[in-house]
Formats: structure tokens, sequence, C-alpha cells
């Protein structure tokens, strides 16, 4: 019969001794997509940051330089769409879509909605009591006219239709945070209004549907 055969304990200890020391060696390192998480994050598709950069040095100056009066604006977009949007719109605009006019609206405020969340106030430009502009105050405001008026900004600049979609929103979002959210919304109607932004002809409308990148709001009469 064969006998078992029986490590000394001082060999046992040796062993386990040098496992322990092989153990403290060893380095654990990320695996590759945790060193890489934090790279991504940063570069993720932002629309509101992307708009938030893009306002000051960009946004606004074009606006200021594309804008007309809204009276004369209107007015040859009416007759003639194209020179209107070769003057006044983004002649980059993709074929299909409608022309986005960029425009000034100055004048008295004679309607306002501030009960909905998309909030309105309706302008007389003329002077002849009747209004002639509507303009979105938010925070709710419908379209993309602010980012369909820039001729730097292009559908083919995105990875997809919902990135283009989301960097319009942002535009609304941005103006209703840094100016519209800021304005009066009290014993409106009489005071006069000033706004720099763009809207888009669309059928069946009532009024013209202006979004402001700018808006002031006069004191009460």
């Amino acid at each position: 019969m064969t006998k078992p055969t029986c490590v000394p304990k001082k060999s046992w200890l040796i062993l386990a001794l040098t496992a322990a020391v092989g153990l403290s060696a060893c380095k654990i390192l990320p695996t590759p997509s945790a060193q890489g998480g934090d790279s991504a994050n940063s570069s993720a598709f932002n629309p509101d940051r992307m708009v938030a950069e893009i306002w000051t040095p960009k946004v606004i100056p074009y606006l200021q330089q594309k804008a007309g009066p809204f009276a004369e604006v209107h007015a040859l977009a009416k007759s003639d769409p194209a020179a209107a949007g070769a003057k006044y719109g983004n002649p980059k605009k993709q074929a299909n879509s409608p022309w986005t006019f960029a425009v000034r609206v100055e004048g008295k405020i004679v309607a306002a909605n501030t009960q909905s969340r998309a909030a309105t106030i309706d302008v007389d430009v003329d002077g002849d009591g009747k209004a002639d502009a509507r303009v979105q105050i938010g925070p709710a405001m419908r379209g993309t006219a602010l980012r369909d008026s820039l001729d730097f900004v292009q559908f083919n600049d995105f990875t997809n239709q919902i990135d283009f979609a989301q960097f319009g929103k942002a535009f609304n979002a941005y103006a209703d945070k840094t100016v519209l959210s800021k304005l009066s919304r009290d014993g409106l109607e009489g005071r006069t209004a000033k706004v720099l932004g763009a809207y888009t002809i669309e059928s069946g409308q009532e009024l013209p549907l202006v979004t402001p990148a700018e808006a002031e709001i006069g004191p009460k009469p």
C-alpha cells in the first residue's frame, strides 16, 4: 500500500508567502472603455452648448445685418418670395424648404396671450390699430425659424435629422432663457415692442409668426 506524501508545514508557509508577494506586485488597470468614458462624454452632441457658443459672436450679428423692417420684408415676401429670400433669407437653404426671413418688428402691442405656455403678442407695425405680426414670447415656441434663417447652419453638417431638429429647438430654448423669460407679462396691450428675429411664411397662418432672438417691451403708456 502506497503511503500518502506529506508536504512539511514549512513548505506550505513558503508557498503562501511567495503567492502573497506575487499578488502585491500586480496592478489593477482600468478597462479601455472606462478610460475613454470622460472623453466620449465631452465630445457628445450637445445642441444647447453649441447654440450658446455661437449666439453672441455669430447669430446676433448675422441677424442684425440681415434683417429688414417687417412691413418691407413681408410685402416683398408675398410678392416675390425668392427675391425676399435672397435679400433677407438664407439662400443656402434646402431646395424643398420654405423661405425663412430675418426681420425687425417694431410697433404697438394690440393683443397678448400670456395664459398659454406658448405665449404671444400681436404687434401693429403701421399704426392702423390692426395686428401685422405675432411674436412668440415663450417659454414654449413653435418652429425652427432662428436656425433656418442662418446661412452658416446647414443640414449636411449634422449626423442625422434628429440632431438637426434638436439643434433647431436649442435656439428657441436659448432665446427663452436669455431674453424672453425676462420680459414682463403684465398689461402688455398698448405698450411698444421691439424685436429682432425670424419667421417663415406658412400656408393657413392667421399672422406671420416671429421667433425673437432679441426683444424689448416698452413701459406702460
